[in-house]
């Protein structure tokens, strides 16, 4: 990955990355994709996927403080759906 590429992916909101992914999940599911057309739409996938897990992250981290600062210090998870 290119720093270019690298920068673009950390500027890009949570919902572009969902987005971008979800169209790279479609591609796939047709099964009709080359074999390395498909080898690169699975490394810009998990890509997007970092992306996607760092920003949540970074918003547990932002929560936490915030609870932290009103004086509440339970923690605080993002649970996934199932």
């Amino acid at each position: 990955m290119s720093e270019k590429d690298q920068v673009q992916q950390e500027e890009m909101s949570f919902e572009e990355a969902m987005k971008q992914l979800e169209q790279i999940v479609e591609k796939l599911e047709e099964g009709d994709v080359p074999l390395e057309q498909a080898i690169t739409y699975y490394q810009d996938g998990m890509k997007l996927s970092k992306v996607c897990n760092d920003k949540l992250n970074n918003v547990e981290k932002q929560m936490q403080q915030i609870m932290n600062d009103q004086g509440e210090f339970e923690s605080f998870s993002v649970e996934e759906e199932e």
